[in-house]
């Protein structure tokens, strides 16, 4: 007998990423030296605080009972803490913050805790995958909410059909964004929360970029605005911000009764976090409330050297003001499948084409600032040799 997997399954994921990985696979066979911009996993470790704290908690007995699926105590009143630091957002650690493994896991999840089969949601094109892959396992129909360059890839509210609006159960929205590396501003979301109070809509935010900034600019919390506790909550992940993907630990903040509803959820489908890893994560909120630990300044000159390197080979790529990302318009003529599959094979450079993301991705690659200065620069040196040699 041969399973194929559920309808569900079938609809997952963008075979735009199996195809990248066997792009890559063929040209490392070829023994070529690859240089993975693809992936945004971050290639440092976390700092040696936090690898202390994480060796000392794996070494304490107390950690090897199941977990609670909400996370300790202890890592929560951490997050109100740092909350409070870092945006002057007050929260209450016993309802309105949920520990997540990873905010995937909180993401994946959400439509299952607050949506019937049928039900609405509205999510960004382009947007990280698991936004509309969350949809589908749970039998929520998307809108997708289109964002483009000319309204610098923020939504045009207004525009969304009043039956969408209504029938919608949530709006989901990511800034700074992955894969845009767009920003939001004050006014933007101070709209936002009016027009979701109007509309009675839940708003998601999904903040993990917040503390990868440049030039000055400071990320806010979608909570900073009066009110927004009503109608919102907020995804934070400690993966990109203290080097930890690997650790799988994140949480959720803002409403209440959403808080709860995935609380709910989770409490039937998992234990919850390593306590060696909250412990970790705990050292790492106290570290950047400390010293303010940040891992910006090396983003931002791996964006300087890297975008100046391929600006100097003819591709002028706007420098972003956040994230670990690049989202670089292709020159006119390709596809984003074809100039990343190119670029590949003739360059040994992966990157990820726009439309994985969405329809509206097309026209874009996105390129990850995930490897050291001096491999980003031989990285552009190729690229820029390539497309001289397309004169």
């Amino acid at each position: 007998m041969t399973f194929k997997g559920s309808r569900r399954l079938q609809q997952l994921g963008s075979a735009i990423f199996s195809e990248v990985a066997e792009w890559k696979r063929e040209v490392m066979n070829q023994g070529v030296d690859v240089i993975d911009l693809g992936i945004g996993s971050p290639d440092q470790p976390p700092s040696e605080r936090i690898l202390e704290a994480m060796a000392e908690a794996v070494r304490n007995p107390a950690h090897y009972g199941y977990p609670t699926s909400e996370g300790s105590l202890a890592f929560r009143e951490a997050v109100a803490k740092w909350y409070d630091y870092r945006f002057g957002v007050q929260l209450d650690a016993e309802t309105e913050i949920l520990t997540l493994m990873g905010s995937q896991d909180g993401l994946a999840h959400l439509a299952l805790s607050l949506c019937d089969p049928g039900d609405m949601a509205i999510v960004p094109d382009p947007g990280y995958p698991i936004y509309s892959a969350s949809l589908v396992l749970a039998g929520v129909d998307p809108y997708l909410l289109p964002l483009r360059a000319a309204n610098d890839f923020l939504p045009q509210l207004e525009d969304i059909p009043d039956d969408v609006a209504a029938k919608a159960k949530f709006i989901l929205l990511n800034y700074p964004s992955n894969p845009l590396s767009a920003v939001a501003d004050r006014a933007f979301f101070e709209h936002l929360i009016s027009y979701a109070k109007k509309q009675d809509l839940l708003v998601v935010h999904d903040l993990a970029y917040s503390e990868m900034a440049f030039d000055g600019y400071k990320p806010m919390s979608i909570l900073e605005i009066e009110g927004a506790k009503e109608v919102a909550i907020e995804f934070h992940s400690l993966s990109k911000s203290f080097n930890m993907a690997g650790c799988r630990i994140a949480f959720l903040t803002g409403h209440a009764d959403a808080v709860k509803a995935l609380k709910t959820l989770k409490s039937n489908i998992d234990y919850g976090v390593f306590g060696a890893i909250q412990a970790a994560g705990i050292a790492a909120l106290e570290e950047d409330m400390e010293s303010d630990h940040s891992v910006s300044s090396m983003y931002e000159k791996r964006r300087n050297s890297f975008i100046s390197a391929l600006n100097d080979a003819g591709w002028i790529i706007p420098p972003p003001k956040a994230t670990m990302f690049i989202w670089a318009p292709i020159p006119k003529g390709w596809t984003s499948r074809q100039i990343s599959r190119e670029m590949l094979f003739q360059t040994g450079v992966v990157v990820i084409p726009g439309d994985a993301f969405g329809a509206e991705g097309e026209g874009f690659v996105r390129i990850a600032l995930v490897q050291e200065e001096a491999r980003l620069l031989e990285a552009a040196r190729r690229i820029g040799d390539w497309l001289r040699s397309l004169e």
